[in-house]
């Protein structure tokens, strides 16, 4: 039943919304901000689609760090600064979206990472390559950078996967400013409307 639930919420924001795009301000490091846009296909994964758009309306991602950075692979991010923030989405999981066999994780695009069926929360990554192995592993994209991607491969990656993703759960930024103080992370994260509006 909680699976009817959420595609018919999907659908019902997915259909209404369309395509839709996200600018990203990040601080790369200190003084050095820039931008990136990811543009979102609620018809590549209905579910992450509409839950990538209510983490941008519900503010989740601010002052959020990249805290995996692994390059010519992925650049990872989405647990909340906040531990209280970060305990309250880590509970809300939705379930999977079916892999296209037309949409893959090109370089670029932007994928949900989980850590089983039915898992995805608010954690996701960009792919820094062609990486169309993670097809088959069930990670659907559901955008991909149309502005920036030079900006996104900028993010700071001198910590590679040191960061703890348990401790940051935990701790949120106190932890990560404090053992990790040159990661990037995000400023604002905000819609743009629609294709023609950018």
């Amino acid at each position: 039943m909680g699976v009817l639930r959420a595609v018919a919420a999907c659908l019902a924001v997915c259909s209404a919304a369309g395509e839709f795009k996200v600018e990203f301000d990040v601080v790369l490091s200190k003084g050095d901000t820039k931008s990136f846009v990811i543009e979102v296909h609620p018809d590549w994964a209905p579910l992450g689609a509409a839950r990538f758009k209510e983490i941008i309306e519900e503010n989740v991602y601010k002052a959020a760090r990249f805290f995996r950075v692994v390059p010519n692979f992925v650049v990872q991010w989405g647990i909340p600064g906040k531990a209280s923030e970060a305990a309250k989405w880590k509970e809300r999981k939705i379930d999977d979206d079916p892999q296209l066999d037309s949409v893959s994780n090109t370089k670029g695009r932007i994928t949900f990472a989980k850590s089983g069926p039915n898992t995805r929360t608010t954690q996701v990554f960009i792919n820094l390559s062609d990486n169309a192995n993670l097809d088959s592993m069930g990670f659907p994209p559901f955008g991909e950078v149309v502005s920036g991607m030079d900006v996104v491969e900028q993010i700071f990656s001198g910590y590679g996967e040191q960061p703890n993703q348990g401790q940051i759960q935990e701790s949120g930024n106190v932890y990560l400013k404090k053992e990790f103080p040159n990661l990037s992370y995000i400023k604002a994260a905000r819609l743009v409307g629609s294709k023609s509006e950018l």
